[in-house]
């Protein structure tokens, strides 16, 4: 069985203008499926045509065998026709194999794209696609490519950042593309051709709701559980209530970094080491490591218990504030 198709390979077919019949988009990493499927939309049809030969379906509103029959139909005044099929999941086992047949005999100068933000690849209609070597995984990025997809993102926005501030913009922001390309695109406003380094990244996320997650783990670090309260509280009232699991992973995210820059400190290693081995810049590196001489190793296990306990009671609808509160208390005490 052939392996998912990558949304690079994806974007390089576009360049070639050779995209297949049909695909499957699925994945947590929304951001980068919508710069897809913008970029698809974009190129793949001419602008001039586009009206004609763009349609832009719903799974749970349409009837499989209107889409079908525009699929079948060919492109108006054009050489390619573009259809995208949204909330693919919501379809029924039956209506989603009411499109095997098509995959069988797909038209050429049709793509068919379906998106579906739930896949269960034991049904036949998933199954199917992933075996024909037309399923786009888009995964999430990890900590080592999140760097040089800012460099790049950054290139698309003609703004020259150096490396050590692609760093620090991910220590401030984290890996959310969402709001990695939202900072970006403030400093290219700001800075223009100007290149950005550390200062200019700080100048800033110092008035972003992101630059506070320092602010916190700081008074978390040395144990100060009222001003840990105050900062956490000014970071939820810039977020909203739809924050609480974003600032959860943030904090998680950091004690991961103390406890990685502990291990390496333990070992006899020095900043420069911990420097290479999380791969951030010097003046980030510091400030975790004086950090994380204020925690002990078993300090770590416990704080990783609590932010278990913390997600399961976010997830089960608990009172966010409350749990976060509770939680940034316990590590204070751990």
């Amino acid at each position: 069985m052939p392996g998912d198709l990558t949304p690079e390979y994806v974007l390089t077919q576009l360049e070639k203008g050779k995209l297949f019949p049909f695909y499957l988009f699925y994945g947590s990493n929304e951001f980068l499926l919508e710069r897809v499927l913008s970029r698809i939309r974009e190129t793949f049809v001419p602008e001039a045509t586009r009206d004609f030969n763009l349609r832009i379906f719903y799974g749970d509103k349409t009837e499989p065998a209107d889409i079908i029959d525009t699929a079948r139909s060919l492109p108006f005044m054009s050489d390619s026709r573009l259809i995208i099929v949204r909330r693919t999941e919501s379809l029924s086992p039956a209506a989603l194999e009411s499109y095997i047949p098509y995959l069988d005999r797909p038209v050429a100068s049709t793509c068919l794209i379906f998106i579906s933000s739930k896949t269960d690849f034991k049904r036949k209609f998933y199954r199917k696609i992933r075996e024909l070597g037309r399923a786009v995984n888009f995964k999430k990025l990890n900590d080592r490519q999140v760097i040089p997809w800012i460099k790049k993102t950054a290139k698309e926005l003609d703004l020259n950042i150096e490396d050590q501030a692609c760093a620090f913009l991910q220590q401030l922001v984290g890996n959310r593309l969402m709001d990695l390309h939202a900072e970006l695109e403030k400093l290219s406003l700001s800075y223009g051709e100007k290149t950005v380094g550390m200062e200019e990244v700080r100048a800033v996320a110092v008035f972003s709701r992101i630059y506070t997650v320092f602010e916190l783990m700081d008074e978390v670090s040395f144990k100060r559980g009222s001003e840990s309260i105050s900062v956490l509280n000014r970071f939820l009232e810039e977020e909203g209530n739809d924050g609480f699991l974003k600032v959860l992973g943030m904090l998680n995210r950091q004690i991961r970094l103390l406890w990685q820059a502990k291990t390496v400190i333990d070992k006899g290693g020095r900043t420069a080491d911990v420097s290479r081995k999380i791969k951030l810049p010097p003046f980030l590196v510091s400030r975790i490591v004086q950090q994380s001489r204020h925690w002990k190793t078993d300090d770590f296990e416990r704080a990783f218990h609590l932010f278990y306990k913390a997600d399961g009671l976010l997830k089960s609808g608990a009172h966010g504030r409350m749990v976060l509160e509770n939680l940034v208390l316990s590590l204070c005490s751990v």
